[in-house]
């Protein structure tokens, strides 16, 4: 019983997750696109052109870094992590246990 309890807490904690990571993409786009609408249309009624104005480090520079953040929270959410994988783990584990068992040997 308690064994069920647990898996439908975890069940509940990673949708929770998952929510938070598409409403977080969701307020991304529309905000996003809402902001480079707003800087593009100022900068077409400043005097430049289309292109001038859309393909500007200013257009693009919010969506830029906050998608650095949005990616980052996709890794924890997704749980990819391409550095310490779980493979990595194991073989860290093994290693500290080996040095343990020379330690041991040593006395």
């Amino acid at each position: 019983m308690e064994d069920r309890r647990s898996k439908k807490l975890r069940a509940k904690k990673r949708v929770a997750e998952l929510k938070g990571f598409y409403t977080h993409a969701t307020v991304f786009t529309l905000v996003n696109l809402f902001i480079m609408t707003v800087t593009v249309s100022a900068r077409i009624n400043g005097g430049e052109t289309f292109n001038e104005a859309f393909f500007s480090i200013a257009t693009f520079s919010t969506p830029f870094f906050w998608g650095i953040g949005l990616a980052f929270h996709a890794a924890k959410v997704f749980n990819w992590n391409p550095i310490f994988s779980e493979s990595w783990e194991k073989r860290q584990i093994e290693k500290f246990m080996e040095e343990d068992r020379e330690e041991v040997k040593k006395y």
